[in-house]
């Protein structure tokens, strides 16, 4: 296995450091699409369960650690596309979107 694909969207609003912002990210391993806001990459040789918590954990420590309004996050593994997570003030942690039926 040569380990998963990661792709990640950020749609966030108001963020006031993007720089330091983007060092965290880029600490934790994702590296920048040039030419793209927000959007990063990554290999992951972990199982896609452990991927998928640490995308989790890294793009909300980078949140926490900035100002920001708001944030929905996106990503793929493989290019299999996942649920959408929206950033809750409240729990201070992402959460699953729920999808209108």
């Amino acid at each position: 296995m040569d380990g998963i694909e990661v792709v990640v969207l950020l749609d966030v609003g108001g963020l006031q450091d993007k720089e330091k912002f983007e060092k965290h990210v880029k600490k934790e391993g994702f590296k920048t699409v040039e030419g793209e806001d927000f959007v990063y990459t990554a290999t992951s040789s972990t199982t896609t369960f452990s991927t998928k918590a640490y995308i989790l954990e890294v793009f909300k420590k980078g949140l926490q650690k900035n100002v920001f309004n708001d944030a929905n996050l996106i990503f793929l593994l493989n290019e299999t596309p996942y649920p959408t997570y929206y950033f809750d003030k409240n729990t201070n942690d992402f959460e699953l979107a729920q999808v209108e039926k």
